[in-house]
């Protein structure tokens, strides 16, 4: 089973709202996951983004690959160089 540390896309239309989780690489992107981490909100200004740091590192060390977004928002709270 491959995991992903991936954003899920919550709230209403033109105004996103993103809840940081690991999921199965299979599973939809709003659909069924294995533990929320964080959220990140884009729309406000600056940006807010709130990452359990000790949770994100745990599943790197397990072997779980974030996705291009998700690394950016990891190196910007610290969770990875």
């Amino acid at each position: 089973m491959a995991v992903k540390i991936r954003l899920r896309r919550m709230g209403a239309k033109r105004s996103p709202f993103y809840r940081v989780v690991v999921a199965d690489s299979k599973s939809p992107r709003d659909g069924k996951f294995i533990e929320e981490i964080g959220t990140y909100d884009p729309m406000k200004d600056p940006a807010e983004l709130h990452i359990d740091v000790e949770k994100a590192q745990q599943w790197i060390k397990n072997g779980a690959q974030p996705t291009d977004t998700a690394k950016a928002l990891l190196k910007k709270c610290g969770a990875i160089q």
